[in-house]
């Protein structure tokens, strides 16, 4: 029977250069699939507990999905994993790209790392004959100009994945970067390939991926391709703007349908919801204390969709992805090209430190993609630093002479040029809010937005309180892929998944607020749902089509000859969600410490804007949460029969 995953993964030792394959049963991949679910089934297992993140025992691993390579749409995602030094908790970071069929295509599910080399390294793999070699001469460049040169060395189409000089410096919010420009950002990973010396991984394979039944696979992915293709008429990025005010004044709502999210997503990108997130109070601005009042029509138009398409030279498509929300676009000043800056790296950049300049947002974008810092930290570190400024706690001594005023574009480019190369200030912040408010002290605390030590992204829990869940809940603390009311929504799981809420067709947004078993379901069966499809190595976009238009179960199924209900396949995702919480407990974390910072859950609420008011009630909502998976409601922990259930041992 051919089976979509490879059977074995490769294991590489930097201390002693070793190499070794090993054959993972099937039994594994029937309890975690691939992808995340085998890089926590390999964590947990064999990291011993305390193991220092940026110390030999942490195991660094790049991992393929399940249904990358088998003929299903939007699989082409991998996952980095690993002890994140940044929160000290479980760690992962997720990116398409073309690197995770070539994982499979050299033989293997997954690549780990343990141990740290004498000096630089890069592991060369050719058909399934890997070898270490000396990257002393690309030591010090950036993460595109090493790509380039390793291409050049070996072979244009091998896949390439590299550190740039954010994590040769060991900055914690570092991350490893693919295909020019796509970097998996998050949880610092970048640092620990860093301390670890390794500068990057070259795949050069040609071993074939199998499927169960390809004539099942072709037919499910020609149903999904209609509803990929289904035209949607959409007018110009400013009128989105005015949808976005509406959304503001209505008092009342309806459930989203992920076919519109799509058709912006086809035309613009992420970015096409910049101006209609301000209005609505999704964005946070000015560090989490501003609000559209402050970022104004006047002033968010500056970053309008629609300016950014004209810069758009060529589309950009992941591996098996119809979409193709990615973009290379053509910009002003020292670099040619970037890639289409994302929705969180404009916010980011832009109205979180208020700055309305998008040439200089371009110019952040392409360095931060070179340097492999994650652009979501990095702007709000920088709004953390321009409040410290402005509240008289950073002198224009502390901070090498930069006047850090909130839209200083001039300032800001400045500041996260030193945080890249470590100098000055930039030093103190390039290890993010937590640990530079640490140091900082002088009440400096309340200005680090942070969930468990990590930046969160640029979505406001006081207007969708499910982000405010997941932040705070998920075993990668900070994180807006997994989960949130709005992202129910689109999935649809209750058409397929069987005892799940339907929402109402018409609702009030004060009952978004309100605190209900319903909503602890809501977001557990988000959190279960996308660890199963990070185990399948799905796009978190294309399945906001709906599970009924992206058949993913069936997929699943289909590819592997399992005949499982969509029950089944979420409880993969509850023993893949309570891996990592198992991983993190085992690893002496305290969950209810990575809550969301007070400011972000609205404990003062604010007194103007989209948000005028909201708070959310973290602790219940978190307490409920853990309940859906049979974890203890005071402390998070899984219970023991929990464990027993899901063959955790």
């Amino acid at each position: 029977m051919k089976k979509p995953y490879m059977g074995k993964i490769l294991m590489v030792d930097l201390s002693s250069g070793t190499m070794t394959e090993e054959a993972i049963p099937d039994r594994v991949y029937e309890q975690v699939l691939s992808g995340m679910g085998l890089g926590a089934y390999v964590l947990y297992n064999r990291m011993p507990a305390g193991a220092d993140p940026l110390g030999p025992e942490n195991i660094l691993g790049f991992c393929s999905g399940m249904l990358v390579g088998t003929g299903s749409f939007f699989s082409g995602r991998w996952t980095l994993v690993g002890k994140s030094p940044l929160t000290g908790c479980w760690g992962d970071a997720n990116c398409g790209g073309t690197f995770a069929p070539a994982i499979k295509r050299c033989g293997y599910d997954a690549v780990f790392f343990k141990g740290i080399s004498p000096g630089p390294v890069y592991l060369y793999v050719k058909n399934g004959q890997p070898t270490l070699k000396d990257a002393s001469d690309l030591w010090g460049r950036d993460a595109i100009e090493t790509e380039e040169a390793l291409k050049k060395r070996y072979a244009p189409k091998a896949a390439v994945a590299v550190i740039g000089p954010a994590g040769e410096r060991v900055s914690l919010i570092s991350g490893v970067c693919s295909d020019k420009g796509r970097i998996a950002a998050r949880s610092g990973l970048g640092a620990v390939m860093g301390v670890k010396k390794l500068k990057a991984i070259v795949l050069d394979g040609v071993q074939r991926i199998g499927t169960y039944d390809p004539a099942a696979m072709k037919r499910l992915s020609r149903h999904c391709a209609k509803w990929t293709g289904f035209p949607l008429p959409l007018a110009s990025g400013s009128l989105f703007a005015h949808v976005g005010t509406l959304m503001r004044l209505t008092p009342v709502l309806f459930p989203q349908d992920g076919l519109l999210y799509k058709s912006i997503l086809k035309k613009w990108g992420t970015g096409g919801m910049n101006q209609l997130s301000i209005e609505m109070g999704d964005s946070p601005l000015k560090n989490w204390s501003g609000s559209n009042c402050d970022f104004p029509l006047e002033k968010s138009r500056k970053i309008n969709p629609d300016l950014i398409k004209k810069t758009e030279i060529v589309k950009y498509h992941c591996y098996s992805c119809p979409l193709g929300c990615g973009g290379i676009c053509a910009t002003k000043g020292k670099y040619a090209h970037t890639h289409k800056p994302e929705y969180e790296t404009i916010l980011a950049l832009g109205g979180l430190c208020m700055n309305e300049d998008l040439d200089s947002i371009f110019y952040l974008n392409e360095l931060l993609n070179r340097a492999g810092m994650d652009t979501i930290s990095a702007g709000a570190t920088a709004a953390f630093a321009i409040e410290c400024y402005e509240k008289g706690i950073l002198t224009k001594e502390d901070t090498d002479g930069l006047e850090l005023k909130w839209g200083n574009t001039e300032a800001i480019v400045a500041l996260i040029g030193k945080m890249i190369n470590r100098e000055g200030i930039g030093d103190l912040l390039a290890d993010g809010t937590k640990i530079a408010a640490a140091q900082m002290g002088k009440g400096t605390e309340e200005f680090a937005i942070q969930a468990g030590g990590q930046e969160p992204a640029m979505h406001d829990g006081r207007n969708d309180p499910g982000f405010n869940v997941h932040y705070s809940v998920e075993p990668t603390p900070g994180r807006h892929t997994l989960g949130a009311h709005l992202y129910y929504e689109m999935f649809q799981l209750w058409k397929r998944v069987k005892g799940l809420p339907k929402p109402s067709p018409l609702f009030t947004k004060a009952s978004k607020y309100k605190v209900n078993p319903e909503k602890a379901q809501i977001a557990a069966a988000c959190s279960k749902f996308m660890s199963l499809a990070n185990g399948a190595g799905l796009c978190m976009f294309g399945l906001f089509i709906g599970v009924k238009r992206v058949p993913t179960f069936d997929w699943l199924n289909a590819a592997t000859g399992w005949r499982l209900t969509p029950e089944e396949y979420m409880t993969i995702g509850e023993r893949i969600q309570t891996l990592k919480q198992a991983f993190n407990i085992k690893h002496g974390i305290e969950p209810r410490n990575n809550f969301i910072s007070k400011r972000a859950q609205g404990e003062i609420p604010q007194k103007e804007g989209a948000n005028k008011g909201r708070s959310v009630d973290v602790e219940k909502l978190a307490a409920d949460y853990w309940d859906q998976f049979g974890w203890d409601t005071t402390t998070g922990k899984p219970k023991k029969e929990t464990l027993r259930k899901l063959e955790i041992e």
